[in-house]
């Protein structure tokens, strides 16, 4: 098959699903929507949920969305800082501008195919600083880890400060015990994993010179000490205590971004900072899952948690697209477009 025609295949294929996912909830919300206006004796002529988002979205208070904004920049500029500690562990120096730069680019391929913004993020900083892609690649994926890390962190935050509403709401729609002990009572499927297990060590085992000394075992051998030494490079870094500076406050500044786009919908202004943590655990789930941008799958999570505080649906869902907007298309959109254009000037050499 054509690699374009592939690659466009794959880019529709996630944007279907995220689409799929905000139509339903768009569904939902205005039927939800259009029975309210009955109730209140609404024509339904007079009712239109896309006319509501888009009266929403002009009237929001644009101060406090600058704000979540400027947030929203800190953080990558944090996270390029971040990055750039782990690389001159290792060894290297690469220019702030580029791992900006880079950052940007990421958020900007994932809106087109979701977790591909890492690889081409790599990729690129591997061409301009001359650095080792696999060596790259293993400081993005220590990267990562540590975001996980902070995600478990704050989702526990919420669950332990977001009270019996957010309890209650995990026990009657996740029930994650159950579905655990679904799986592991399914003695097939475990007897199946342990014999595929035990196939694959054995052959691995038996063959492991032969694999060593091959020339795509000496390659992978190379791609896998280089992805290492990215992976360690934490050990290695100038300031420990910077470090988990930039990590905490990366994910402080994400937390404010919900909280404080609060103030900018009359509906959730009078929410408070437990109210955001958990709207904002509900949130980061939906970004999560890979879809562009989170498109959907956001939604639908941030209109689960909202309803727990009395904000209707409608409602929600404004807000939801009042954050995802602002950031994932236009923050996300411009800076990742303009860090295109000008990185290749800047390392025209």
């Amino acid at each position: 098959m054509n690699k374009h025609l592939s690659k466009g295949l794959k880019i529709s294929l996630f944007f279907a699903v995220g689409g799929i996912i905000l139509f339903i909830v768009f569904k939902k919300q205005d039927a939800a929507f259009q029975a309210d206006c009955a109730l209140k004796g609404i024509a339904a002529s007079d009712c239109s949920l896309l006319s509501k988002i888009g009266n929403d979205i002009s009237n929001a208070n644009y101060y406090w969305i600058l704000v979540t904004l400027v947030c929203f920049m800190i953080t990558n500029l944090m996270r390029a800082l971040r990055w750039q500690m782990m690389l001159n562990a290792i060894g290297y120096k690469p220019r702030l501008i580029n791992l900006f730069g880079t950052v940007m680019i990421n958020y900007l391929a994932n809106l087109g195919i979701p977790r591909s913004g890492e690889l081409i993020r790599a990729g690129l900083l591997s061409g301009y600083e001359d650095i080792p892609v696999e060596k790259v690649l293993g400081t993005i994926v220590t990267d990562r880890i540590f975001d996980v890390i902070m995600l478990l962190i704050f989702i526990a935050l919420a669950i332990l400060f977001g009270g019996n509403d957010f309890i209650q709401y995990l026990n009657e729609n996740v029930n994650i015990s159950q579905r655990l002990s679904g799986l592991f009572d399914n003695d097939s499927l475990m007897i199946g994993l342990f014999i595929t297990g035990i196939s694959t060590i054995f052959i691995i085992w038996k063959y492991r010179l032969k694999l060593y000394h091959s020339t795509v075992g000496r390659k992978l051998v190379s791609l896998f000490t280089g992805f290492s030494d990215g992976v360690q490079s934490v050990r290695n870094v100038s300031s420990i205590p910077l470090f988990i500076f930039y990590t905490i406050m990366i994910w402080v500044l994400y937390y404010l971004m919900t909280f404080l786009a609060f103030y900018s919908f009359a509906p959730t202004a009078g929410l408070g900072p437990l109210e955001g943590l958990v709207v904002f655990a509900f949130g980061s789930l939906g970004i999560v899952i890979p879809t562009p941008g989170g498109m959907g799958s956001y939604h639908y999570l941030i209109g689960e948690a909202l309803s727990m505080y009395g904000i209707s649906g409608a409602d929600a869902f404004s807000f939801a697209n009042i954050l995802f907007f602002s950031i994932q298309i236009f923050v996300n959109v411009i800076f990742g477009a303009l860090a295109l254009i000008i990185l290749p000037v800047i390392n025209k050499d």
